[in-house]
Parts: structure tokens; C-alpha cells; sequence
């Protein structure tokens, strides 16, 4: 809001502010991710006073919202058990993501993937174009 005088912002509308604000706190580093993608994502995890991050890798079932309110599902298989867990992807708690695999999906939404156990639920893999 350093930028923005007080004459200007009754002169500009509220989406505009809420933009101008919200792109201070957009994270440009991101790589492009896509349903489907197998991902390894860094989460900060504060235990007392240290902090370390913690690696979640599965597969991407959705991507929820857009802009700064933009959130990814993301479902690994832990010893049997389907996990999911939802990433809020402009959030300070976020540290970094590194696509694994990349898979040709032909849906918006994977939850399908939940019903499916073992071999059935393996994804074409997708080659980058040359």
C-alpha cells in the first residue's frame, strides 16, 4: 500500500485494491502444475522453537480456486492407507514443489483415484513436447 495515496484509491475500485494487494503476496518461483502431476511438496513444520520441512509427494486429484486463494489436493497411498491433504499454495507454511512425473489425465478432478487400489490406479505418463 506504499504506492497507493488516499485521493487515488476513492478513484479505483475495491477489485482493483484487493489485486494490487494480493500480488504482493503471490510467490512467482511456482512451477506450472497440472492435475494429475506427481509432485514432492516442502512443508514448513514448526516443532518448539525449530523449524524444519517435511516432504509430502502423491498425486495432484484437484486445483481448487485461483489467484492467491489457489489450493492443490494431493493423495499418496501410506502403508495401505489413502492420505489426502490440501495445499494452500501462496502460504508462507509452503516451501517449494518439484514435479516427479508428469501424467496424461483427461479430467478436471481425479477423485476417482479413491475406489481404485493398486495396479489400476497408475496414470499415462505424459512426455514433454520437443
Amino acid at each position: 500500500m506504499k504506492n497507493l495515496n488516499l485521493k487515488q484509491t476513492s478513484l479505483i475500485s475495491n477489485d482493483k485494491i484487493i489485486s494490487f494487494i494480493e500480488k504482493t503476496y503471490t510467490k512467482k518461483d511456482i512451477a506450472k502444475i497440472f492435475v494429475g502431476d506427481t509432485v514432492k511438496i516442502g512443508v514448513r513444520i514448526k516443532e518448539g522453537n525449530k523449524e524444519r520441512i517435511q516432504y509430502y509427494q502423491g498425486i495432484i486429484l484437484a486445483k481448487n480456486n485461483s489467484g492467491i486463494n489457489l489450493t492443490i489436493s494431493v493423495r499418496k497411498v501410506f502403508q495401505g492407507i489413502g492420505v489426502e491433504r490440501k495445499f494452500l499454495i501462496h502460504s508462507p507454511k509452503f516451501e517449494s514443489i518439484e514435479i516427479i512425473k508428469s501424467s496424461r489425465v483427461r479430467r478436471s478432478k481425479l477423485y476417482y483415484l479413491r475406489n481404485i487400489v493398486g495396479k489400476g490406479s497408475r496414470l499415462k505418463q505424459r512426455f514433454p513436447k520437443k
